[in-house]
């Protein structure tokens, strides 16, 4: 079940180019981007629905001009779909709960699992660790603990 915000909503709480990537399935530039060169620790979180979906100790530097993680928080935070908007279909990567698309996942990330889950920006909201308690995401912080380093 998704959780589909009406579409004047929507358009009130998110900025235009939120609301292309998010609702529309734009694609925003590369290294255009709030969080393609981002370092600090914390998580990202669905831009729609506020659900955790990254965290910044998955992110690496892909080289794309896009934030990429080799896995969200959790799997089943995510879904995916076949894209056949270009010559060659992609998966798509969408918010679970909210449906909003945030990017693509490919077979060509580093480590064990080889994925690279390239995410937009702007359909991600990032919670530096210092403003997770605050921000209501404190659960979240076992994430940086030493011992799940």
């Amino acid at each position: 079940m998704t959780d589909r915000r009406p579409d004047d909503d929507l358009r009130q709480r998110l900025t235009p180019l939120q609301y292309q990537v998010t609702q529309c399935d734009a694609t925003e530039p590369p290294f255009q981007n709030a969080y393609w060169d981002e370092h600090r620790e914390g998580i990202y979180v669905d831009v729609v629905s506020g659900e955790p979906l990254f965290s910044s100790r998955d992110k690496y530097d892909s080289g794309t001009g896009w934030p990429s993680f080799t896995r969200p928080i959790e799997a089943a935070r995510v879904a995916t779909r076949v894209d056949h908007k270009l010559i060659v279909p992609r998966t798509e990567v969408r918010g679970a709960s909210s449906d909003a698309h945030l990017g693509h996942v490919f077979p060509d990330g580093p480590g064990p699992g080889g994925q690279r889950y390239c995410m937009n920006s702007a359909a991600l909201r990032f919670i530096p660790r210092e403003a997770m308690a605050a921000e209501g995401y404190g659960e979240w912080l076992a994430l940086f603990d030493e011992a799940s380093a």
